[in-house]
């Protein structure tokens, strides 16, 4: 019996099996839990269900995260079908390609409002969608980055939505604590995922990172599914509006002599 028996969820934002979210969905399922997809538009709705029959369930439910009443319509089928809901994992981020290029100057007043509502507004609206049907001990899990705190190369407005959705997992995690529900995210290293690799510089990033961070090797898609879990499972029941860094330690890291030698990483760890 895994540590999530009994237990049922969303995960929203699986695009494909290279993403982290649905290394998150494998691990849940595995893990006993019933676990619920879903879809943005009609022509996703194939690949999802695809994926959910891999997970042994049929649940593939229809949520734009733009629009509160698909939102809580998912919440609520999922709800029906297993008399509640435990956890909700929020893997969603959006900006248009031309906003990030842009820099932050140049960033439109439309690309800024559409990059926000989607990255970070649309966890408020999962959190008041599935309030309803929270059972005690829920637990909400967004994933964020280090951009959010530091200037990243190219990451640009997405980096200042990321720091606002970290803003609203520490407010959420209070408005729902009286409730009974935990909110927290986490923030992994590079992960070579279909949307990771049209940033600039992605392979170089990846070496440099290998390099500079405490444990030599980047983090895996199960690095990042295997802290989810704890997450959101009963075992992290103390845990709650926090920011958990799943990057190797590069967090901690100040500077890095380019004079020496970096030690060379171990066996390569990203997932292909």
């Amino acid at each position: 019996m895994g540590v999530m028996t009994g237990k049922a969820g969303l995960v929203i934002g699986v695009a494909n099996q290279q993403s982290i979210a649905w290394a998150i969905a494998e691990k849940l399922a595995g893990e006993g839990a019933s676990v619920g997809l879903t879809y943005a538009a009609p022509n996703l709705e194939r690949r999802v269900r695809g994926l959910s029959a891999r997970l042994g369930a049929e649940t593939a439910l229809p949520c734009d995260v733009n629009d509160d009443a698909a939102i809580d319509a998912a919440c609520a089928k999922m709800a029906e079908a297993h008399g509640g809901i435990d956890f909700i994992v929020h893997a969603v981020a959006y900006a248009p390609g031309a906003e990030l290029a842009a820099g932050v100057i140049g960033t439109s007043r439309r690309g800024f409002l559409d990059t926000m509502e989607v990255s970070a507004y649309s966890l408020v609206a999962l959190a008041r969608g599935a309030l309803p049907y929270f059972r005690p001990g829920a637990s909400m899990l967004t994933l964020t980055y280090i951009g959010s705190d530091r200037v990243c190369s190219g990451y640009n407005v997405m980096g200042v939505a990321k720091a606002a959705l970290e803003s609203i997992c520490r407010y959420l995690a209070t408005d729902l604590g009286r409730h009974g529900v935990r909110v927290n995210a986490i923030s992994a290293g590079p992960i070579r995922t279909s949307a990771a690799i049209g940033l600039p510089n992605f392979q170089e990033m990846l070496a440099k990172r290998a390099s500079q961070s405490p444990i030599r090797r980047n983090v895996t898609h199960a690095d990042v599914a295997n802290s989810a879990l704890f997450l959101l499972s009963d075992q992290s029941g103390g845990t709650t509006g926090s920011v958990v860094w799943v990057d190797g330690g590069y967090n901690i890291m100040g500077t890095w002599a380019d004079a020496e030698a970096a030690p060379a990483p171990v066996a390569e760890a990203l997932e292909h």
